[in-house]
């Protein structure tokens, strides 16, 4: 390639940089103005009051029970009278011996009406969840209270601060990939000015990103204003939270690092003392676990394996993106003078596909442990979001492919010219300088033999130069030597491939990491199938009814027995039981007899005591200590001598507790 050529190529290659880059910008601009709020990660289980019922005392506190361990804030719980009056007291706390159970207490005397009780907490990953119920005192009210019905990222300090996770997902690429690509694949490159940007761009970039973080996090978690994100009791609460203190601990470690960079970051390539590289790797580590230890891997099955697996995964993508993005800028701004060589390509090649076969192992252990089952992968928000995220990562690999081979055309070595290649080269030379350039004027034009005799010469060197012109035959090519229609490979139009193959590998890596950063904010689907398990078990039929027929074998002596169990739960019920006859009336009976027997734990009989309430039979505390399937032994008496006994068993549902 002329000198002429070259320059306006590389222009050209910048500006399909600059192309690809913006497409990335807009691919992420698109995922994060058109991701949907995140999802539940916790859900209620459980309000002491109940939501929507009419109670006659006032209760001494509001109980509400999670599917899983939350954190409290002072506005995790307000009770608002039917003027929209706060009517609770004191603060917010666990209740004793539980981390999944919040409370607060209320006032001694409230007026009669209908109480409006809005929640906010933050479940066991790091999300904050809200909602709101109410109940009644005496009878339901008209209430001006009205519960905030935005979702919990609905606010603009949420917006915010999902849109700053991505970029420190970004920035911390960007650092981990761009030092490790110069440490290990080019260390030459520690000196050129553009990498030496990009690396200083990622710590600037995670550092405040992250700073950013700690200071949203307090109206991220309590729902407020951009205005209460300076709120000295907000950052006090952040700072003393486990995900405040995570990222408390990443800028620490991001100062170190800068430090770092500041005396080391021109001579990454040098053989620096082991220490330093030990203390590098172990840096990555730890900035990796500020994520694990407060986001998925920190709440669910399995969490000490996978907090690990959640590091090396983070690592792995990191190592992988971020060193794709040196490779680029390597390849589009470095001067031309300073062009990466193809070996450099060659070691990040292989580093780069350990990287990937790594966050293939790791994406399949935490697919598994978040996922669950295939069904959940098409059923809920996670598992599509998650088979998005495959098809990118295919469709990476196969881009990746391709860059990997024209990685080895680069790498292979020009074949050497044998000498029965050189020989008629040297035959052309030495002709050249024996051969006139052109005939003496007066010499007769058939004289113009010498270009016939050039032919010869290159067939053989040593034979005399014909004077007689000859008809010149086609020169057949030497076995080894490439036909004349076959172009030698051009190493300057691979290196064009590459560039143009490893920016669009660039391009993707974002899609992925944006499909990714998407994942950390939606809600599992392992948790989202139980909490709805859960939701759906919480508002199931507050009471359970069982039609037993009977049959004492006399004339009008059959009928029916409807017995309800209330809540038909584990723990304190109800049960009431009205006899029918045969022609579908209520049937008054001199006694009914219940017991109970839990065959499989082998609990029973227990006496249910019915007592006659003057046309049903009643009781009004049966404790039952176990779930699962109770045989029902029905005794109905007719007369003095005629009676039946028949059994039937009921199913008793765990506490929403359990």
């Amino acid at each position: 390639m002329t000198a002429a050529v070259a320059p306006a190529v590389r222009r050209a290659s910048r500006s399909r940089l600059t192309v690809l880059l913006l497409l990335a910008g807009a691919v992420l601009a698109l995922l994060v103005g058109g991701a949907s709020p995140a999802s539940a990660h916790s859900t209620l289980v459980r309000a002491v009051p109940a939501d929507s019922s009419v109670i006659k005392t006032v209760p001494e506190r509001i109980t509400l029970t999670f599917s899983e361990t939350v954190s409290l804030s002072a506005g995790s719980l307000r009770v608002l009278s039917p003027e929209s009056l706060r009517v609770d007291e004191g603060p917010v706390r666990h209740a004793p011996g539980t981390a999944d159970t919040a409370e607060v207490t209320l006032a001694d005397k409230l007026p009669d009406g209908t109480y409006t009780v809005g929640w906010r907490v933050v479940s066991a990953d790091g999300h904050p969840i809200s909602g709101a119920f109410t109940f009644s005192l005496g009878q339901p009210s008209f209430s001006t209270a009205v519960p905030a019905s935005d979702s919990p990222d609905g606010t603009a300090a949420s917006r915010l601060y999902d849109a700053v996770r991505y970029v420190a997902y970004g920035g911390l690429a960007l650092l981990i990939g761009v030092t490790l690509f110069v440490a290990a694949c080019w260390p030459a490159g520690a000196g050129l000015r553009p990498l030496r940007r990009l690396l200083t761009a990622g710590w600037a970039t995670l550092t405040t990103a992250t700073a950013l973080l700690l200071l949203l996090r307090g109206p991220y978690e309590s729902g407020g204003s951009l205005a209460s994100a300076f709120d000295p009791s907000l950052l006090e609460g952040t700072i003393t939270g486990r995900t405040g203190s995570a990222l408390g601990a990443r800028l620490v470690l991001l100062a170190a690092v800068g430090v770092a960079l500041r005396k080391y970051g021109a001579r990454l390539g040098d053989a620096m003392a082991a220490g330093v590289r030990v203390a590098g790797a172990l840096t990555a580590v730890a900035l990796a676990l500020t994520w694990a230890a407060a986001e998925h891997a920190s709440a669910g099955i399995q969490v000490p394996l996978a907090i690990p697996v959640s590091v090396l995964h983070l690592l792995a993508m990191a190592v992988w993106w971020g060193g794709l993005a040196a490779l680029g800028v390597a390849l589009y701004r470095t001067p031309a003078d300073s062009e990466v060589p193809a070996p450099a390509v060659a070691r990040f090649s292989r580093l780069a596909f350990a990287s990937v076969v790594v966050l293939v192992v790791t994406g399949l252990y935490q697919s598994w442990r978040q996922v669950g089952s295939l069904d959940a992968l098409s059923t809920t928000d996670y598992g599509r979001l998650l088979t998005l995220k495959a098809g990118a990562v295919v469709l990476v690999l196969t881009v990746a492919s391709f860059s990997r081979q024209l990685t080895g055309r680069l790498l292979k070595p020009e074949p050497a010219r044998t000498d029965r290649e050189k020989a008629p080269e040297a035959a052309r030379r030495k002709v050249a300088e024996t051969v006139p350039a052109g005939p003496p004027a007066d010499a007769p034009s058939d004289a113009a033999a010498p270009a016939s005799a050039s032919v010869d010469a290159d067939a053989d060197a040593t034979a005399p130069v014909d004077t007689e012109p000859t008809p010149a035959a086609p020169a057949e090519p030497a076995p080894d030597q490439p036909a004349p229609d076959e172009a030698a490979p051009d190493p300057e139009s691979h290196r064009r491939s590459l560039r143009r193959s490893v920016a669009f590998e660039a391009v993707l890596g974002v899609l992925v990491l944006a499909i990714t950063t998407l994942l950390t904010g939606t809600e599992p689907s392992r948790a989202a199938v139980r909490n709805a398990a859960m939701a759906a078990e919480a508002h199931a039929p507050t009471a359970r009814m069982v039609m037993v027929p009977f049959d004492t074998g006399i004339a009008n002596g059959s009928g029916k027995v409807q017995i309800t169990f209330a809540p038909a739960r584990v723990g304190d019920n109800t049960v009431e039981a009205l006899v029918y006859g045969a022609d579908g009336g209520i049937l008054s009976v001199p006694e009914v007899r219940l017991t109970l027997t839990h065959r499989e734990q082998q609990i029973g009989p227990l006496d249910v005591r019915l007592v006659d309430r003057n046309g049903y039979w009643a009781a009004d505390r049966l404790r039952l200590a176990l779930p699962g399937a109770w045989t029902m032994a029905l005794t109905v008496r007719l007369t003095d001598i005629d009676q039946v006994t028949v059994t039937q068993d009921v199913t008793i549902r765990p506490a929403p507790d359990l």
